[in-house]
């Protein structure tokens, strides 16, 4: 369930960032290494049971959070709301990427959501893995709505998979004979994480699985409130680990799908970057939901992380009225390069430049000579345009707008939500 395993009759290392001792396991010689039963092996599987009181009080914020986000995105305008559309949706790209190991450009990925959104875009040239990533957002932005099918995720995983070559299965589910295990120890003292169903029973695992999601949808005959129906999509998918590769990825677009149907709109979630910044516990938090079916403290973990996404994404927002307030205060005041190397530094998002912004940044981006760049960044100070932090070749610059960390959210033991 840790992700994504490949078929063959070898150990792939997985998680590189995560834990190196843990592998993928896809021999066919699995029996002495079983001694426990998985989820989908109980009897009352996939009949999932949970505490919906401790749930409560998420729910409701997923909720409110959704209309904050609505009422605070019409304050923007055209060319801020494209901003915010390309940041977090590259953003989900980059690192649902990442979760799985695959470090991509962003400013490709960027490029590659601007082309299919019909925005000004430059020519650059996009690597497979890059405009593949991007044209799933895409979908999942413009298709949230539409009901989950198997054709959906054959699109979505041919798309995550433009690029790979040693893939026996792309856009289809696995055939391999061999199971999918995420093992980790030395030979004779293995440890297996999780073993995912033979690829005889995913066919029908995922016609249940796909009639679940439906059928729970928002106004259909079993529906389920925001949050809990996004937390079992993603680990009843995992639990079945339908594709030879790529699982990860593809199930946290079905999370983000379940949130959107939810809101009835897109979301643009930080979901990825938000598992990603907890890479550690999400691991472990699937780990350990994974052998039976009461999913309580999963499901009280995801909505955690589910508002804590949110959180990221109303900030963003928030960044881009900041933006656009501080621009029309300065307006006629700036000299080109200085506008510039701002409009630079927005681009960059509410965490800026890695390292801060440096005299050298400035020069770097706008051309000016060392006397252009020390008068520039003083007079953007003087102004009130940037903040000065620190001295001589160690100064540092940031945009003077507030800054608005989000912190760590997770519920109590009586589901109240917390803070780190």
């Amino acid at each position: 369930m840790l992700d994504e395993g490949l078929q063959g009759s070898k150990l792939i290392d997985k998680f590189r960032a995560y834990r190196s001792g843990i592998r993928h396991n896809v021999s066919d010689r699995v029996g002495r290494y079983r001694s426990m039963a998985w989820n989908w092996q109980n009897p009352d599987w996939p009949n999932f049971r949970w505490d919906r009181t401790r749930l409560e009080a998420a729910e409701r914020q997923f909720l409110v959070n959704g209309g904050v986000f609505v009422g605070t995105v019409q304050h923007l305008g055209k060319e801020e709301c494209d901003q915010l559309t390309i940041e977090a949706m590259s953003t989900e790209a980059v690192t649902t990427s990442e979760i799985e190991g695959e470090i991509l450009d962003r400013a490709s990925v960027q490029s590659s959501l601007r082309k299919q959104l019909g925005l000004a875009t430059d020519e650059r040239r996009v690597r497979p893995a890059e405009r593949g990533i991007a044209e799933m957002m895409v979908d999942l932005y413009r298709s949230f709505a539409e009901p989950l099918s198997d054709e959906v995720l054959f699109r979505w995983h041919r798309m995550v998979m433009s690029g790979s070559r040693n893939l026996r299965d792309v856009g289809r589910y696995r055939t391999g004979a061999g199971p999918i295990q995420l093992v980790s120890g030395p030979i004779g003292e293995t440890r297996v994480h999780f073993e995912a169903p033979s690829s005889s029973r995913v066919p029908s695992e995922m016609e249940r699985f796909v009639a679940w999601f439906n059928r729970t949808a928002l106004g259909r005959e079993a529906p389920l409130p925001a949050l809990t129906r996004a937390g079992i999509a993603h680990l009843y998918f995992e639990s079945i680990h339908p594709f030879e590769d790529g699982n990860g990825r593809v199930g946290r677009a079905i999370a983000e799908k379940a949130l959107a149907q939810s809101l009835g709109q897109p979301t643009l979630t930080a979901l990825a970057a938000t598992v990603l910044a907890r890479r550690k516990s999400y691991y472990e938090a699937l780990e350990a939901a994974n052998k039976e079916n009461e999913i309580t403290r999963w499901l009280m973990w995801f909505a955690g992380v589910a508002i804590e996404a949110q959180r990221r994404t109303i900030a963003l927002v928030e960044f881009l009225i900041d933006k656009t307030k501080l621009l029309d205060g300065l307006k006629g005041q700036l000299n080109s390069r200085q506008e510039k190397a701002l409009l630079r530094m927005f681009r960059e998002g509410p965490d800026g430049f890695k390292g801060g912004f440096s005299a050298g940044k400035y020069s770097t981006i706008t051309g000016a000579s060392p006397a252009s760049t020390t008068r520039d960044l003083a007079d953007l100070v003087t102004k009130g345009a940037l903040v000065r932090e620190g001295e001589r070749r160690y100064a540092r610059y940031r945009l003077r707008i507030p800054l608005r960390p989000v912190p760590h959210v997770s519920l109590t033991e009586k589901g109240e939500l917390a803070a780190a």
